[in-house]
């Protein structure tokens, strides 16, 4: 159960935007956007408790909240809203695209598409076995380990992303824990034999259906090798963490995640939301909102 539950009044590398009003949010977050500036400049933004008559969630509501004042807000760009923006809204209402469900999973019949009763969302339903293909969302596990102050990365030999720097990280397979996965992962892409040391952070991306759960750990001993999935594996000090040449949205904001708490003083457990700014390229790992962040 999470001790305590705050909402980051600054974070390194973003710039905080509120990003909440009372007709558009039904609980309290704020939106990280994302800058080019240096990630490890750590700005001390002040804050302010959140007014009386800010919508905070039940669960909160014994909880202090901090967020940016509005004469501290800045951005060196603006981003839309992706819950307020009504594009934005579209594109994460259709993530999966169920009309490219053709056939039936199950016995190879014809697909038609609508909503079933007692639902909201448009499906893909066999004509010939009337059987319902739900789309789910897919999990992603891996492991931030942490040696002599240093962090693992792994290069990526695949696409997407080829060339690019990521935490050892991959899909859970069925009948293996998140635990057992992230290991598994490490060992694939990273040769590496990690004793895990907590959970560190939960990111959903509902744009693309994915769940990012990472977890801190340590080599059991320093030895690891590049996977068939990977061309390079190294430590990186903590100042060298090449934020310019990340994979994914999700390993940039888990790694200054990991600084802000290592400046900090103290690791804690991270939840998210990531919200890709829409129309934005896949390849622009910093085209996102980090919403409803809590930390313990």
């Amino acid at each position: 159960m999470l001790k305590a539950i705050q909402i980051l009044g600054s974070s390194s590398g973003f710039i905080i935007s509120q990003g909440l009003t009372k007709k558009t949010r039904k609980s309290a977050g704020v939106s990280f956007i994302s800058s080019s500036a240096n990630p490890l400049n750590f700005s001390a933004f002040p804050s302010v408790i959140c007014a009386s008559n800010s919508p905070v969630p039940p669960f909160l509501s014994a909880r202090r909240i901090r967020c940016l004042g509005q004469n501290q807000m800045s951005s060196t760009r603006s981003e839309p809203d992706p819950v307020s923006n009504s594009s934005a809204s579209a594109s994460v209402q259709s993530a999966g695209d169920v009309r490219k469900i053709k056939y039936c999973q199950w016995c190879g019949g014809q697909t038609k598409h609508e909503i079933p009763d007692g639902e909201e969302k448009l499906r893909a339903i066999c004509t010939h076995c009337s059987k319902i293909a739900y789309q789910n969302p897919k999990m992603v596990v891996g492991c931030l380990i942490e040696h002599e102050q240093k962090v693992l990365l792994c290069k990526r030999n695949i696409q997407p992303s080829f060339g690019l720097w990521t935490l050892p990280a991959g899909y859970l397979e069925i009948g293996e824990s998140a635990l057992d996965g992230a290991v598994r992962e490490t060992w694939e892409e990273a040769g590496a034999e990690v004793e895990v040391v907590s959970p560190f952070a939960q990111l959903d991306i509902p744009l693309i259906g994915q769940t990012y759960v990472i977890f801190l750990a340590k080599l059991k001993s320093p030895h690891f090798a590049p996977g068939p999935e990977s061309s390079e594996c190294r430590l990186f000090a903590l100042d060298e963490i090449p934020f310019d040449s990340l994979s994914f949205s999700s390993i940039f904001v888990t790694l200054n995640l990991y600084l802000e708490d290592v400046k900090n003083g103290g690791i804690k457990f991270h939840y998210g939301t990531i919200n890709k700014r829409a129309g934005s390229s896949p390849s622009d790992i910093r085209a996102f909102t980090l919403d409803y962040h809590l930390q313990s």
